[in-house]
């Protein structure tokens, strides 16, 4: 079954921050009652949001690895995004791609360069963590917001791999249009909010700091601590 939750918070004003918007989140998805759920954040800003999911759902979480590849004169105008492993996936954000015209050689030089990105970044937050897995699991995918869809595209392509029994999408808000888009890629959709007119996600946060490596390692300590108890 494919559902979202659409507009669940009437007159939605934004959120205070990502821990807000994390409990709101969980609040429905706590009522769901999924079998055997792992929560994955993507890093960094959906960290703080899934791990208020993973404590209300008693949940293990992790990391997808996930890294937007923006046009090089408009870094934050989506092309395309990659996450690493045994083959590298790629997905292009296909109007972009026509609209711009970036070269093979520029855009290969630029996957590099995030596939070395989240070697790094893997190696740094989840050395010696004990990994759970999605085989047989309910996978939960967190992040604070989507825009484009680009890189969550290609975070729900490669945990597709994993052959979990469900995979469900939950943010805390994204324009109608992306939800839409994104549906067909998952078991089940949940979004809080998908305001008209969409603006850039920080701008539904009233603090929507950039999330820090230190606070995601703090983060995967807590939630693996009380995992642990």
């Amino acid at each position: 079954m494919l559902t979202a939750a659409g507009d669940t918070m009437n007159g939605f004003q934004g959120f205070s921050d990502r821990t807000e918007a994390g409990r709101a989140l969980a609040r429905e998805l706590v009522a769901r009652d999924y079998p055997r759920p792992v929560v994955y954040a993507l890093p960094r800003g959906g960290v703080p949001v899934a791990f208020e999911v993973a404590e209300a759902l008693d949940a293990p979480l992790d990391l997808l690895m996930v890294r937007k590849i923006g046009v090089p004169w408009q870094p934050e105008l989506a092309l395309a995004a990659v996450v690493n492993g045994d083959r590298p996936e790629v997905v292009i954000n296909e109007d972009v791609w026509r609209a711009v015209r970036v070269s093979e050689e520029a855009f290969e030089r630029a996957k590099a360069q995030e596939l070395e990105t989240i070697r790094q970044r893997r190696a740094l937050y989840l050395q010696g963590r004990e990994r759970p897995s999605a085989a047989g699991a309910t996978a939960i995918v967190i992040d604070d917001g989507i825009a484009t869809g680009a890189t969550m595209r290609v975070a729900l392509k490669a945990l597709r791999r994993a052959s979990p029994e469900r995979l469900i999408l939950a943010v805390p808000v994204a324009p109608a249009d992306t939800v839409v888009r994104l549906r067909a890629e998952v078991d089940e959709l949940i979004c809080l909010a998908t305001p008209t007119p969409f603006q850039a996600i920080g701008l539904h946060y009233r603090d929507f700091h950039q999330v820090s490596d230190d606070e995601v390692i703090v983060l995967l300590d807590r939630r693996q601590g009380a995992a642990a108890r």
